[in-house]
């Protein structure tokens, strides 16, 4: 680029500058921009004509305002004049200019894209990678149309400097992603792919990336890239530090062009020309070498860079998988950075080991370093590098490792972070059932997977050893014992209540014979869990006991007590007395035969794939499919992985609230359980996932937002629901919430889950998702004393006009919570329009005779309905500018109250919401997010800007709504956060 003249310093705007930065207030700095804005009008309007130095000052000027936040509405002419100069720093400010406050559709593109071609038809290359930097950073489909031909043209001339060459094949790049049906595939095409042996490196890079994004979508257009990608490859990787050293980073030669040109190479199958196989071959097995060799320096660039293209090799190894040795050598080599003292790289390895465990040449080596997983599994401080381990234990395993992976897995899980547990259930109930020896091992897995972690183990799993347990003869005795003395313990899950409920139901008559497991020591054993379990166990539990009449006639008139017990007749949950109702009934009128043909053992599931590896590859998300899907082994289990999973349509589904005798043709849903014991009063609600209910597994959208509508009068659920009151309560019927109402409120605005209120008697958990305008959420109140809770009241209060704006539909719960027991309510809600207010939960309760009374803010804020919106830098200032009236906007300068934190900030932005934007803000420091308030009578778009400064320990938010009141309360939210 030419040199800038030392007259171009442009003295007027630094001195600009160094009044803004020593401006004590914001109130200061907005006048002096004011007055620099008055100034530049009064200048560009004036009779006398401005040169272009001072064009190009003024110009800066509002560029530098435009950077501050502040809307730029004029200026722009001036901009494009300063392109027809022939300086080219008059130029170079235009182009600036234009690229940053521009917009696809201002009335000035015609006249940009004349000053454009202008440039690109001049040969000055200085003006060419000016005017195609500009088509780059616009990026618009207007400028695409007007010259996606003419850049090709520029790209392959062989009159083209190599810069700008450079510039060309990274506008296209840009072009082409924005706007692929612009670029015409033509006879340029072939000639691009020669840029690979250009003698300029900067324009192999250049072409290198081009052709990676053009060959996705047409291959057979660049197959001649592969043989001019290998030699370029074996040039670079066979040459020394000193051979390009202008493209030398810290001894290792052009490591970026190395990696992209790997990266190409992973577009398309191995090379089928021998001689090009054997040199790419070559290169591989050079790049594994000079990994062994000692640092040619000790700095951490030089580690960097050189790992960089081992990565990427390996990458390549794995996906032509047509190597034996080079997979073996990649994974010998992925095994020594398994104890690196880097956490990068041991992450990175045991990434790479994952997919190398999958395949067949190299998956005996991957398990020779077994031991030194575990052992990462066990210590590993970092809890990424801790699941990742956990993956490649599960990659690994097969039969000859199985138990020794499971057992280790099963130990690593009594200490594993939470985030991880449901995952590592889901694997360890995966291999057991895929490599189980023989059933009686993969019984005893499982339960001891319900003792160790029972909160975690979904109803996938649960299912599919009732379902195994059902199919196999050979295992039920087995299966009736072990879980028969597992509810021995003091302390069960209630997991384990409901597999032995099941079990027991069917099977108990295959350990009767014993004196110490005989038909009232079963049933003993059972009732004395029902009072501690939810209304969907004691559901099921119910369903046991008669089955123990017909299994066990002497136990006949004991259960026929508990049936007739008030408790039961008038429960008030209407599934548990319908329950008793019908079975006592049941029991007292149907003769012998009649009985047993009705609660007659349950017939085999329908062979069907587990369900249980479908939701471990939802939760891995869908680039983990392949991963999962391990099918080179499949063929090598036996017939238990044949096993079957419950439908909502089979009537012998062990649901909790299934009618399991038949007696019901549409059994209504169950409420989701919720475990007990004081020890654990809350279920997880520090998980992201929502509350898994009985025989529902993860639905997609439409099926979630169907489920929150208000069920319609004649429907099961229809009988579940309260009545809606007559007239909702007012808050001064409640009273006033606690003094640190708002303080609780306040750790809920960027989080869904977590303990909202607890003191010596009562805890109060939240667990909660939301999409669009509509929400469920699950409260669990636990007892935390030894006393029951009598007279169990909790209200949700609408205050004001909140019951016009929000809509929220609960369920009644137990007027009974026993000591260390937790109960659990289900609230629907929907957004109707924007609200300010929470609505408030009012608590009231007998404590040993006393009246105990609170009310909380329930964490129900407006941000929740926030739907995430992904949108361009150009859509984002246009956007933002479209926002730009005084009451759009709502600004808060505040001091920071917590650690400035970069990944704790982005995580709170992420939980409150909005989208974050990169490359939007010029300030990489800053932060940018946009998104949608989802309501039924409108949608609020929202756009923020939050701009931290650690030096002061400050921070500026800026939020713009298209409602005033949204943008003020939304601003009042996210600043408490920080």
């Amino acid at each position: 680029m030419p040199a800038v003249s030392k007259g171009d310093g442009m003295r007027g705007l630094a001195v600009f500058i160094s009044d803004i930065r020593n401006c004590k207030s914001k109130e200061a700095e907005i006048k002096r921009i004011n007055k620099e804005l008055a100034n530049i009008r009064s200048k560009f309007k004036g009779d006398k004509a401005l040169d272009g130095y001072s064009k190009k000052k003024y110009v800066c000027k509002l560029l530098f305002i435009f950077l501050l936040g502040h809307d730029i509405d004029f200026g722009h002419m001036e901009a494009v004049n300063l392109l027809s100069s022939n300086k080219y720093t008059e130029k170079q400010i235009g182009y600036l200019f234009i690229s940053v406050l521009v917009n696809s559709n201002s009335e000035l593109i015609r006249l940009i894209n004349n000053a454009i071609k202008n440039d690109l038809a001049s040969r000055n290359p200085t003006f060419m990678c000016l005017a195609l930097h500009c088509i780059a950073n616009v990026g618009s489909r207007e400028m695409g149309e007007a010259f996606a031909a003419d850049i090709p043209r520029i790209l392959v001339a062989g009159d083209s400097m190599d810069s700008v060459k450079q510039s060309a094949a990274l506008c296209l790049l840009r072009l082409y992603k924005a706007s692929p049906d612009l670029v015409p595939m033509g006879e340029w095409t072939a000639r691009v792919v020669h840029l690979l042996n250009d003698q300029h490196m900067g324009v192999v890079t250049a072409a290198v990336s081009l052709i990676t994004c053009l060959c996705k979508k047409n291959p057979d257009d660049f197959k001649t890239c592969i043989s001019l990608a290998v030699s370029r490859l074996s040039r670079i990787v066979s040459s020394a530090s000193t051979d390009l050293q202008d493209y030398t980073y810290y001894f290792v030669p052009a490591p970026w062009l190395s990696v992209k040109l790997l990266r190409l190479l992973q577009c398309y199958p191995p090379p089928e020309d021998a001689a090009v196989k054997g040199r790419l071959v070559e290169c591989l097995e050079t790049v594994l070498n000079k990994a062994q060799e000692p640092p040619k320096s000790k700095k951490v660039q030089h580690s960097n860079a050189k790992n960089a293209i081992l990565f990427e090799t390996i990458s390549l190894i794995i996906h032509y998988d047509s190597e034996p040795n080079l997979l073996v050598r990649a994974c010998n080599q992925l095994g020594q950075f398994l104890q690196h003292r880097e956490t990068n790289l041991r992450y990175l390895a045991l990434e790479s080991m994952c997919t190398l465990a999958s395949s067949e040449f190299s998956h005996e080596a991957v398990k020779t370093h077994i031991d030194t997983v575990i052992n990462a599994l066990k210590t590993e401080r970092d809890v990424s590098v801790r699941q990742r381990a956990a993956d490649l234990l599960y990659a690994m395993c097969d039969r000859s490792n199985a138990k020794q992976i499971v057992s280790e897995m099963l130990r690593y899980l009594e200490t594993a972070d939470y985030a991880i547990r449901e995952e590592i259930v889901l694997k360890v109930a995966i291999l057991a059932e895929k490599y189980a020896v023989d059933y009686s091992w993969y019984v005893d897995t499982i339960l001891n997977l319900i003792r160790i972690a029972g909160d975690y183990v979904s109803e996938e799993v649960w299912y599919r050893v009732l379902q195994i347990v059902t199919n196999r003869d050979d295992v039920q005795g087995y299966a009736a014992k072990t879980v028969f003395e597992a509810l021995q313990a003091p302390a069960c899950h209630e997991n384990m209540v409901k597999v032995g409920g099941y079990i027991l139901g069917e099977f108990g008559n295959l350990i009767a014979g014993d004196p110490r497991s005989s038909p009232p020591v079963q049933f003993s054993l059972l009732h004395s869990k029902f009072h501690l379990c939810s209304v969907a166990t004691r559901a099921l539990l119910l369903s046991t006991y008669i089955k123990f009449i017909n299994l066990f006639p002497e136990t006949k008139a004991t259960i026929q007590g508990v049936l007739r017990a008030g408790s039961q007749l008038r429960n008030a949950d209407v599934e548990l007395q319908q329950r008793a109702v019908e079975y006592l009934t049941l029991s007292s009128v149907a003769s012998t035969d009649v009985l047993a043909t009705v609660l007659e053992e349950m017939p085999p599931f329908p062979e069907r794939e587990s369900s249980i590896l479908a939701k471990l590859k939802r939760k891995k998300g869908p680039g983990a499919a392949s991963a999962l899907d391990d099918g080179r082994r499949d063929a090598s289990s036996n017939d238990i992985n044949g096993g079957v999973e419950p439908t909502p349509s089979t009537v012998s589904t062990p649901s909790p609230s299934a009618d399991l005798l038949g007696l019901r043709a549409a059994p209504p849903p169950a409420a989701p359980q919720a475990p007990a014991g004081a020890g654990n009063l809350l279920v997880d609600v520090s998980s992201d996932g929502p509350v898994a209910q009985p025989g529902l597994g993860p639905t997609p959208e439409e099926a979630f937002l169907s489920e929150l509508e208000p069920p319609a009068p004649e429907s099961p659920m229809a009988l579940l629901a309260d009545p809606a009151p007559a007239a909702d309560p007012g808050p001064e019927d409640f009273g006033s919430p606690i003094p640190e109402a708002d303080e609780l409120l306040n750790k809920f605005v960027c989080k869904n889950n977590g303990v909202l209120f607890e003191n010596q008697l009562l805890q109060i958990g939240v667990k909660s998702e939301f999409r669009q305008n509509l929400g469920r959420m699950y409260l669990f109140y636990g007892n935390k004393t030894s006393v029951q809770f009598q007279s169990f009241t909790p209200t949700v209060v609408h205050p004001g006009d909140l019951q016009t704006q929000l809509a929220v539909q609960t369920k009644r719960v137990a007027a009974q919570v026993d000591g260390g027991a937790q109960v659990q309510q289900v609230l629907n809600i929907e957004c109707l329009r924007d609200f300010l207010t929470p609505p408030l939960l009012s608590v009231r309760f007998r404590y040993g005779g006393a009246p105990q009374s609170l009310t909380l803010k329930l964490p129900v804020t407006i941000n929740k309905f926030f739907q995430p919106t992904e949108m361009a830098a150009q859509d984002f200032f246009q956007r933002w500018k479209q926002l730009s009236l005084p009451q759009q906007e709502a600004q808060k300068i505040f001091k920071a109250t917590h650690p400035m934190d970069a990944e704790v900030t982005k995580a709170k932005l992420l939980g409150f919401g909005s989208a974050l934007l990169d490359n939007v803000d010029p300030n990489p420091e800053n932060f940018v997010g946009a998104g949608i308030i989802q309501t039924k009578a409108l949608q609020v778009g929202c756009l923020l800007r939050l701009e931290p400064n650690a030096q002061a320990q400050m921070y500026r938010l800026t939020l713009r709504t298209s409602k005033e009141s949204v943008s003020r309360h939304l601003c009042e939210l996210l600043a408490q956060q920080f």
